[in-house]
């Protein structure tokens, strides 16, 4: 049966779209395009435009092309931007998969996998963090994917649907061979600002807190590669489909990495000593945030392949520079004509 990806033309989608191609599974996307891509996707993979909230376009999708699983990215993931309009994060998050839901229960879609975030988690009392440890969401971006799990738990348990949450911790890097990263402009991830700030497109990159108590004073976060949690979603459909019960799993690699350390990575990959420059603490920032992986590696049939701050630097610069160079004018071309 085919799996229906939602958002499958972002950055995380398109790398799940195509680890699932590559390992053979039928897959159909539906994306708005609002910060996707349709070149992001492997060629002979459907793409619907439109909105996952439209049942009516879901539900024909679902028949059309037989599908049986769905895997649900769309949605937004800014935390500073939900602190100014939470409105739009509750709509674009929550309602927007309550109709998701709606239309998978009218189809007997049974297996559903959610992306979620350690958001859910706010300032955690432990780290690494686990998945029983309180949810106490600092943004509304995380309070509408806790919504939604909540959501999810109990469709699910009324209707005899069978999931897996992902809580992502840090998302990074890009496809290792550059076929895919990210793209979308104005993209907020350390690792993009970072390359863009090592590849001359900004004068310097924002350090957001350096009074923290960790040891250099800047936050701390797990990273997780792209293509190591597109195996991750691959592994959890695989896991539902023999029958695995529901399960809330983190998605990171349970090492954590300040905000300094990362940049620092970034100037080992480039050569080049950007200009950082430090500013106040963001409202909805959490101090330090490493996972707990013990269920995930207990659970999936898993094994990161590139657990390395090293590689996930190179491999977001590689996929930086295709883009830099895309934009440029050949020179010879625009000489000789």
């Amino acid at each position: 049966m085919t799996v229906l990806v939602t958002g499958g033309a972002g950055y995380i989608g398109s790398h799940t779209v195509l680890a699932l191609a590559e390992a053979g599974q039928e897959v159909v996307v539906i994306d708005n395009l609002s910060t996707g891509f349709s070149s992001a996707l492997p060629a002979g993979v459907p793409l619907f435009i439109g909105d996952v909230a439209d049942e009516n376009l879901v539900e024909g999708v679902i028949a059309a092309h037989n599908v049986g699983s769905i895997i649900h990215f769309a949605g937004s993931v800014v935390v500073p931007e939900s602190m100014r309009d939470p409105l739009a994060y509750y709509r674009n998050n929550t309602m927007t998969t309550r109709n998701l839901l709606n239309t998978a229960v009218k189809c007997n879609i049974n297996r559903f996998i959610f992306s979620s975030t350690a958001a859910v988690y706010g300032n955690p009392e432990r780290v690494p963090v686990a998945e029983d440890a309180p949810t106490r969401p600092l943004s509304p971006y995380g309070s509408s994917k806790l919504m939604t799990e909540i959501m999810l738990h109990d469709v699910a348990t009324a209707h005899g649907m069978s999931y897996v949450v992902l809580r992502y911790f840090n998302v990074a890097g890009a496809d290792p061979q550059a076929r895919i990263g990210l793209s979308t402009a104005g993209a907020t991830h350390l690792l993009k600002i970072a390359v863009e700030a090592a590849t001359g497109q900004r004068a310097k990159i924002d350090v957001f807190g350096t009074d923290y108590p960790t040891p250099d004073g800047s936050c701390i976060r797990d990273f997780i590669h792209v293509s190591d949690l597109a195996q991750a979603h691959r592994a959890a459909l695989s896991y539902l489909s023999n029958g695995g019960p529901s399960a809330t799993l983190n998605c990171g690699y349970g090492r954590g990495y300040s905000v300094l350390e990362t940049i620092e990575a970034v100037r080992r990959a480039s050569g080049r000593n950007f200009a950082t420059q430090y500013a106040s603490r963001r409202p909805g920032d959490i101090m330090t945030m490493v996972a707990d992986t013990s269920r995930i590696r207990a659970t999936l049939d898993w094994t990161p392949q590139y657990d390395n701050l090293d590689t996930i630097a190179a491999h977001a610069l590689a996929w930086e520079q295709k883009l830099l160079r895309e934009r440029q004018p050949d020179d010879d071309r625009v000489a000789s004509a």
